[in-house]
């Protein structure tokens, strides 16, 4: 395996306990980690300084190293090795899915097949979704480093199958916050919560109904690199405009202008405008779509007088939404609910 110029060039996040966790398992097969180190630029003195960190390059490197060397895709997590290749096989087997919930079971369901020390379920509660472990055994010292990576895989590999940023509505733990704690927020976007088990993490459920789109060419490639899922960042959000839509309607407040709905939506206004055009919409368009909508409903079902209608669709002044209105439909609010049904009271 070839050296990079310089690993070290990127930002140092990784926390050097997920390495010392890596040197455990050669210790565990009485082997030496020293190449390892030395391919991932890593000096042996920095296992001994706790906070010490790495770069994801250096991380995705010594990873890659160790799971060949040890022919253990797990690196020691679990009582029987995982032999180099047995992600790809479960990638395999969930590529086929029409939709990355079915895939998502696939994968749950077969990782229980190579390793029964953990149990994998997807569970949608709701408008939330979930990937829960349970613990069949003591993971021991490498607790927090098997939980950590397993939820990272598995989140990694649902955005490489539909292409798409999945952000996170939360991530739990069941041990107490290490010391390293602040890189779980780079790890996990959304809050983590920990002494809360089982370890899971939470995303919107519509996720869950968007078709793959990955095939065997696609897999071949992505699995030449030893853990690429958990370092590769997306830009893409395949549910942002739905995401958006919701947060317009549901919470019109705070979503007045694109800096504060881009902070609801954990997003920069730059990122936010820049998703929206690659999914072929605009922000001044779906805000529109979610004002008329909202509007032609009021109208129709209540008897509100105009100004609060207005109010309610989220204009300034009654004479704005009165403009608007006229260009959505051709006629005023007062016209379009005398011609409409009968409102309620």
């Amino acid at each position: 395996m070839p050296v990079a110029a310089n690993l070290t060039s990127g930002p140092a996040l990784t926390p050097i306990a997920f390495v010392n966790a890596i040197v455990q398992a050669y210790a565990r097969q009485h082997q030496d980690p020293a190449r390892a180190l030395a391919l991932a630029q890593i000096a042996p003195a920095s296992l001994a300084d706790p906070l010490a960190r790495i770069t994801a390059a250096q991380m995705e490197r010594i990873s890659g190293a160790a799971m060949q060397e040890l022919d253990d895709e797990a690196l020691g997590w679990f009582s029987r090795r995982l032999p180099w290749g047995s992600y790809g096989m479960l990638a395999r087997a969930s590529i086929s899915a029409s939709s990355l919930g079915l895939a998502l079971q696939r994968w749950c369901r077969h990782h229980g097949l190579l390793a029964d020390d953990i149990h994998l379920q997807l569970t949608v509660t709701g408008d939330s979704a979930s990937v829960s472990i349970t613990e069949a055994r003591e993971l021991g010292s490498l607790r927090e480093f098997c939980l950590v990576s397993v939820l990272r895989n598995i989140h990694g590999l649902a955005c490489w199958l539909i292409d798409s940023r999945i952000p996170l509505q939360g991530a739990q733990f069941p041990f107490a916050a290490p010391g390293h704690q602040d890189v779980y927020g780079v790890l996990f976007s959304g809050p983590t919560t920990f002494n809360a088990g089982p370890a899971a993490i939470r995303f919107d459920a519509r996720y869950l109904a968007l078709p793959l789109r990955r095939d065997e060419a696609a897999l071949q490639q992505m699995l030449q690199r030893a853990l690429p899922l958990t370092v590769l960042q997306y830009r893409r959000d395949r549910l942002l405009v739905q995401r958006v839509r919701q947060a317009l309607l549901s919470q019109p407040q705070q979503s007045r202008n694109a800096e504060d709905l881009a902070a609801l939506l954990q997003l920069s206004p730059r990122t936010l405008h820049r998703q929206l055009k690659e999914e072929g919409a605009s922000l001044q368009a779906l805000k529109d779509e979610v004002r008329q909508s909202h509007a032609l409903a009021l109208l129709l079902r209540t008897s509100r007088p105009i100004k609060q209608v207005a109010q309610g669709a989220g204009f300034q002044n009654e004479k704005s939404f009165i403009r608007a209105f006229r260009g959505w439909t051709g006629s005023s609010p007062a016209e379009f609910r005398r011609s409409g049904p009968p409102v309620k009271t």
